[in-house]
């Protein structure tokens, strides 16, 4: 069968999946979009040294109380560090070709599927299914996820960063 996968916009609020003219949405958290969108932020300033938050949420027009708790997150699963004092705020620990986004949307978001039984960690099986290893739906979605994820690893936030300078040329 064949289908295509795409991601909405360089933001990736939406993930499509087209299969036989039917399109189906996967969308993303807001916190999930806010982290990709800092992180991308920080991954830009990468070097420069701690960024605070307030600056982090000003620019990327993110609420501060909800951007903390994103950040910690972040700090909590070894994205990030960060600094207290003067001259402190966030840093990333990792290089912007280390952080991809299914690594991020795992984080906020849990697994990356349309089905619960064809997660990677949060398998489920289906209540109505009678034999997964005969199911033809199980078998599409299995296929789905994992073009998706192969999607998502590739885009890290160097390649983010990178496609938005070329969308800039391109104007």
């Amino acid at each position: 069968m064949d289908f295509e996968i795409e991601i909405a916009n360089y933001n990736f609020s939406s993930i499509f999946l087209k299969m036989n003219n039917d399109i189906f949405v996967r969308m993303i958290s807001k916190k999930t979009k806010y982290a990709i969108n800092a992180l991308v932020y920080l991954a830009k300033r990468n070097g420069e040294g701690p960024i605070v938050i307030s600056e982090i949420a000003e620019k990327e027009h993110i609420p501060r109380k909800f951007l903390e708790s994103i950040l910690l997150n972040l700090k909590k699963a070894g994205v990030l560090a960060s600094k207290k004092g003067k001259g402190g705020g966030y840093y990333l620990l990792q290089n912007p070709e280390d952080i991809n986004l299914a690594d991020v949307m795992r984080l906020f978001d849990g697994p990356i599927a349309f089905l619960p039984c064809v997660t990677y960690k949060y398998y489920e099986r289906c209540e109505e299914c009678k034999d997964e290893e005969t199911c033809g739906i199980r078998d599409v979605f299995y296929e789905v996820r994992n073009k998706t994820v192969e999607l998502l690893k590739k885009a890290n936030l160097a390649e983010i960063i990178k496609r938005e300078r070329h969308l800039i040329t391109d104007l």
